[in-house]
């Protein structure tokens, strides 16, 4: 019997900013070596949802759990890998002082920080980078780098919001394979795209946010079997997954949702590290 608790367990999850119902009620969960493709309109909830997945904002009500462990009683941190839309690197460090900061930051030591740190840089593409500031790489690679650094740590559950928003071809294509290669190890990988033909490639499961509410969940196979116009095939068209999509947003608007309304969600605040070249890396 497995007794491996989820990755992350959202039970009921209510958020309201003024007048505005952000999320109402939405219960998810997801397994350890799942991806996961969160799906919805700008303004749906999705940046919501993760903030408070990521322990980053609370809940009006209800109930998160990451790895069985609640995040208003302990610290989840460790557990965590979040790369949010804005990038959060350093410019002035080079590539490999960036990875040595974040994973001294979540407590890996000096000479564990750089073997990581070389790992990383190998998934994503970027070893000769090492020694370049990250002010003078290219969007793409500016990217990968933000990805890598979420991922230092190992983390169990990681959240990836609109990773490959505007990102080149070779980038979006290294943070794919990294997504497919840290599921394989057995993380968990929440994944925003509005690119669907992504989903198709990572082979993720997918769940809909429309106006706050979870309103499709299930494989690629599944909704499109539910919504879909063409019957199944063994490799999904990403016609087919754009068809359900639009017709479970129209679906779920008709059964009388309320208008949806701009989702405020304040991004969080970093300090910027010293740019001491000997403790970064």
């Amino acid at each position: 019997m497995n007794t491996t608790p989820p990755a992350l367990l959202a039970r009921d999850i209510h958020k309201t900013y003024g007048s505005n119902q952000v999320l109402r009620g939405v219960s998810l969960r997801v397994e350890p070596g799942q991806i996961l493709g969160l799906l919805g309109r700008n303004g749906a909830g999705k940046s919501t949802f993760i903030t408070i997945a990521c322990s980053l904002r609370r809940a009006d009500s209800g109930s998160v759990t990451i790895c069985g462990v609640d995040p208003t009683q302990n610290n989840v941190g460790e557990l965590i890998g979040y790369a949010p839309q804005e990038l959060g690197i350093y410019p002035d460090l080079t590539v490999a002082q960036n990875l040595g900061y974040f994973g001294r930051l979540h407590g890996l030591g000096r000479r564990a920080a750089k073997v990581r740190s070389e790992e990383v840089m190998e998934m994503l593409g970027l070893t000769e980078k090492a020694g370049q500031s990250a002010k003078h790489l290219s969007g793409g690679q500016q990217r990968r780098l933000h990805a890598g650094m979420a991922i230092m740590h190992r983390p169990k559950l990681i959240f990836m919001d609109e990773p490959t928003v505007g990102a080149d071809v070779e980038a979006r294509s290294q943070i794919l394979d990294t997504v497919r290669r840290l599921a394989e190890q057995g993380a968990a990988v929440v994944y925003t795209s509005h690119y669907l033909a992504e989903f198709e490639e990572l082979g993720a499961d997918v769940a809909v946010l429309n106006q706050g509410r979870l309103v499709a969940q299930g494989s690629l196979e599944q909704i499109v079997a539910t919504y879909g116009q063409v019957p199944v095939q063994v490799h999904v068209p990403q016609a087919d997954l754009h068809s359900a999509y639009l017709q479970i947003l129209k679906e779920s608007d008709a059964e009388g949702l309320a208008p949806e309304a701009p989702e405020t969600v304040p991004a969080p605040q970093e300090n910027s590290p010293k740019e001491n070249e000997n403790e970064a890396a």
